[in-house]
């Protein structure tokens, strides 16, 4: 899929089940032309929805409270806001533009995950961090410059810490 904004996780071998719960869902929340795909990273699927990802994640996140276990097989579902090949130059390209939200007194932190790729995390984040003029806070960031590595392709968000979400952390609230 080459335009998504939303990676999605679940168990190994639930892809499929867990493709047909956010469709659902996002069908539910208003998204009936959404679209997901199973990639060839094991419990990890693609989509793309016209809901804005950080709505869909707060969307999931009050479905929780009130149903939790409506979501079974969703593990973690986080927010793109730029897809971008897999390069430093342009990893760090579409970072730059995105964080332009990040105020100068407001602190940072780069967080990757990476998955089929040979470029290492600590390239990323070099890469990443040298183009935004904010402090670095590793443990109480303002902000969270999160860049997915999914081979060839590259998700990237700029979002604040509580906008992602995980099934796991949010029924146990």
């Amino acid at each position: 899929m080459k335009d998504f904004n939303l990676v999605v996780s679940t168990y190994r071998f639930r892809e499929e089940e867990a493709q047909d719960e956010i469709l659902n869902l996002l069908e539910q929340f208003g998204d009936p032309d959404s679209e997901c795909e199973i990639t060839d990273i094991k419990g990890i699927l693609l989509a793309n929805t016209s809901i804005g990802p950080t709505d869909v994640v707060a969307k999931l996140k009050d479905l929780t409270s009130s149903d939790p276990w409506q979501i079974r097989y969703i593990l973690r579902v986080l927010p793109i806001q730029a897809v971008v090949a897999t390069d430093l130059r342009s990893i760090r390209h579409a970072s730059a533009e995105l964080a332009s939200r990040i105020g100068s007194t407001d602190k940072f932190r780069v967080t990757v995950e990476k998955r089929h790729s040979p470029i290492t995390s600590g390239e990323i984040i070099s890469s990443v961090a040298e183009v935004i003029q904010s402090k670095v806070d590793l443990e109480n960031p303002d902000w969270v410059v999160l860049v997915q590595v999914l081979g060839k392709q590259t998700g990237i968000s700029v979002i604040t810490p509580q906008q992602t979400f995980s099934a796991i952390k949010e029924k146990r609230q």
